[in-house]
């Protein structure tokens, strides 16, 4: 009997361990987006962590949202933007509560979420953009400090001297993804000949999908 019950026991503790085994899977698992563009591919992950952000997305990745649309506004050292639909709709008239996390940050290839200015830093149903960004000094962030009143950890600060970013917009922007891929495309397109409101010259057109890993 006592033999039993603790193979039983042995038996409920395998199956919790691997139960919890594949929550565990299932919540590190990332979408992961395809921007293809007249430049390349960029391959993108969207983060768990900013689930609002990332549902909407999706579903203005399924939608066809951005089959055919532009990266309308281009500013190199900074970013690249996108988000007006392929018939040149601006946004869908609607905006996503912010989901600030000090984790994620304006680090070089960073996917954020455009806005206009509102109290609420809520973001729009569909602009985004990909930050290109510049290297900075301590000196520079000490003084962006003094300004803003934002501070970085010691790893975020190795991360804006070494590989650059934006780090003036942390704080204010929600931070929902990370370029994985095609950092090279988005160093491209940050070239490209600009003119009136930093808008190509050409026409940089784009389709996302999602990516079935």
């Amino acid at each position: 009997m006592k033999k039993t019950i603790l193979l039983s026991l042995i038996f409920i503790t395998f199956l919790s361990m691997n139960s919890f085994s594949q929550d565990t899977t299932a919540a590190k698992k990332q979408t992961i987006v395809l921007i293809s563009t007249d430049f390349g591919n960029i391959k993108a992950i969207l983060y768990n962590e900013t689930p609002q952000h990332r549902d909407n997305f999706i579903k203005m990745v399924k939608s066809g949202w951005y089959d055919g649309s532009i990266f309308h506004r281009v500013i190199k050292n900074f970013m690249i933007q996108g988000g007006m639909s392929g018939k040149g709709k601006e946004d869908p008239g609607y905006t996503i509560k912010a989901e600030i996390k000090p984790q994620f940050f304006h680090k070089r290839g960073a996917l954020c979420a455009a806005r206009t200015n509102n109290p609420q830093k809520a973001s729009s149903g569909s602009q985004f953009y990909i930050v290109h960004g510049r290297t900075f000094n301590d000196a520079q962030l000490d003084n962006m400090y003094t300004q803003t009143g934002h501070q970085w950890t010691p790893e975020q600060r190795e991360v804006y001297k070494k590989l650059g970013g934006a780090p003036h917009l942390d704080g204010d922007y929600t931070v929902f993804g990370e370029v994985i891929e095609g950092m090279d495309v988005v160093d491209k397109i940050a070239s490209v000949e600009v003119g009136a409101g930093s808008k190509p010259l050409k026409d940089i057109k784009m389709n996302i999908t999602i990516v079935d890993k």
